[in-house]
């Protein structure tokens, strides 16, 4: 769709394929833009130094890079959010300065943030088109914009209503949304900045459809993700940044996995802790026969859930998006009310405490929308960190600053936050960073259990496995670690015990140790392997090494050959 749109011209469909388009998006392989020497610097910090990048239609190029190597700054500039301290961009040869971001969709150019830049109180239709009304003979055809609207969603493949709420969406569905606003400038180049971090196997797969028919239309895709193997599945292309500076650059069917690790961080990927000794403790968390009902709709998304957590114990939530996962963690938090069951912590029960009581008690959450939910924006890593636990320093009528500024410095120095200290703006964070200062929020309240959703989404291999040791040697400590993920990987290696939900409801539980990738993700979509413990069984965890153990032999034999439907034991 054309920019022009606002003027009142007849907008074109979402899945143009004419050849007027093919030709305004350049033939492929052709560098329709070019990043020469670009730096940008904030302050005293080198983001960017000394860049050359270059942009080809018909092709997807894949940035790799850990948090805070520069790819999104990059980007930023690319797009028009930011210009660069020094160096300039060439489009179709000719040299440009994008001073805004509607400058860069005027020559075809939109982003898709790595970070949602929705606005939660307009509806799915007016994030699309604000700032690019479609004006009709009486003003705004909000008419036509709903059509539109209702056809990038059908493309793909999420049936929300245009006149829905942003707010009232899942993290996922705001992605999709985020899509189809960039999908409906009908740009020649677009920029994605973690497209997938929101969405489901499904969506990812519709996804790269989308990607390779506007490639085949000579689109020029640059596209970053951390998640490195799908991130290899679509890339024609791969450079990887380090540090600020472009430090290699590949053709796609030269490269693999290992090869885009080491040249990230220098070295393998290295967060695998199945062989890690284990030592849990007596049951700190405890979830029984836990119902959450949505409210707004009736609809039951956590059906007579149990699930126990010991000191010193890992484990991982797992399922697919829709499975009641988020919901469970929000409703054991405090956020949402109980429509039945009973929730546990170290024996007291939890009915009646709102998030705060939750927390003095020794349970903190980490959200999965670190942005919304996790940081205050206009605040300094420090302060962030600190929110959560300031009642512990306060003396009399007096905020002791003194020790509030130790326990934050040692902190950040613990959970290795890079950042130029606790005054620094949390926004001047990567997301890595930003992610370590929400958890280290939570441990400063010195808490017995910490629920973590999705904790490294968005978030870099390296950051992956620092985030992950971090967890690991808390529960050496005697934390208990209840976490989600929908990533595969993370479930496997990361995890003393894996909860697969499915539909609302515990299907099984497996042990990382004796499970494969297809037996997780077979078991999220109600395939239950041979060797897993059923709802039956599930939730129900005693000391290490008793019966109860997932890990214990005689634990698996006895539920072997107890089958499961939608979580239900025949």
């Amino acid at each position: 769709m054309s920019p022009t749109e606002k003027t009142g011209a007849e907008p074109s469909t979402p899945d143009a394929t004419t050849a007027e388009s093919a030709r305004t998006a350049g033939r492929a392989g052709e560098v329709v833009l070019r990043a020469v020497d670009i730096s940008k610097t904030y302050g005293v910090t080198r983001a960017l130094k000394g860049v050359n990048f270059d942009v080809r239609a018909g092709e997807v190029t894949v940035l790799f890079g850990e948090n805070g190597a520069g790819k999104s700054t990059l980007m930023k500039i690319l797009s028009g959010v930011e210009q660069p301290t020094a160096g300039h961009l060439e489009l179709d040869g000719e040299r440009v300065e994008l001073a805004s971001t509607s400058q860069a969709v005027a020559r075809g150019i939109s982003i898709i943030h790595q970070e949602l830049n929705l606005n939660a109180n307009l509806t799915v239709r007016d994030n699309i088109f604000l700032g690019r009304e479609i004006l009709g003979a009486r003003g705004i055809d909000y008419r036509r914009q709903a059509e539109i609207t209702r056809e990038l969603m059908d493309r793909l493949e999420e049936p929300v209503s245009p006149e829905t709420l942003v707010q009232d969406l899942r993290v996922g569905q705001q992605q999709i949304v985020e899509i189809a606003r960039a999908l409906s400038t009908d740009a020649r180049i677009l920029i994605m900045d973690e497209p997938t971090s929101a969405l489901s196997t499904s969506e990812v797969h519709v996804l790269f459809g989308i990607i390779r028919e506007l490639t085949r239309q000579g689109v020029a895709i640059v596209y970053i993700s951390h998640h490195l193997e799908e991130a290899i599945e679509i890339a024609d292309h791969a450079v990887v940044f380090r540090d600020g500076e472009l430090v290699a650059a590949e053709e796609a069917e030269h490269i693999d996995l290992p090869w885009v690790v080491r040249t990230m961080v220098g070295r393998d990927a290295d967060y695998d802790f199945r062989d890690r000794e284990r030592r849990h403790g007596d049951v700190a968390l405890s979830v029984q026969d836990v119902t959450v009902a949505d409210p707004s709709t009736g609809k039951i998304p956590v059906d007579h859930v149990s699930v126990d957590v010991r000191e010193g114990e890992i484990v991982c939530l797992f399922g697919l998006m829709g499975a009641g996962r988020t919901e469970l963690m929000e409703a054991l938090a405090g956020r949402d009310e109980l429509a039945g069951g009973r929730v546990t912590l170290d024996g007291t029960d939890l009915a009646g405490r709102g998030i705060g009581d939750r927390i003095a008690q020794g349970m903190g959450l980490v959200p999965e929308d670190r942005q919304r939910d996790g940081i205050v924006q206009m605040q300094s890593v420090g302060r962030n960190m600190a929110l959560a636990s300031l009642h512990t320093w306060v003396r009399g009528f007096f905020l002791g600053k003194r020790a509030e500024s130790s326990s934050v410095a040692r902190t950040i120095s613990d959970i290795g936050v890079k950042t130029e200290g606790p005054d620094a703006p949390v926004m001047s964070l990567s997301g890595g960073n930003q992610q370590k200062a929400v958890i280290g929020k939570m441990l400063l309240t010195a808490p017995r259990v910490v629920l973590l959703d999705e904790p490294t989404r968005g978030v870099d291999v390296g950051a992956k496995g620092e985030i992950f040791s971090l967890l690991f040697d808390e529960a050496d400590r005697g934390l208990g670690v209840l976490f989600v993920t929908s990533d595969v990987g993370e479930a496997l290696t990361a995890s003393h015990r894996i909860v697969v939900m499915s539909r609302g409801q515990v299907v099984c539980e497996l042990d990382p140790r004796e499970t494969g990738r297809d037996e997780v993700l077979a078991a999220a979509e109600g395939t239950v392997p041979e060797h897993a413990r059923t709802s039956a069984a599930a939730g129900t965890s005693g000391p290490a090494g008793d019966p109860g153990d997932p890990g214990d032999p005689e634990s698996t034999s006895r539920t072997s050959s107890t089958s499961t439907t939608n979580g239900a034991s025949s």
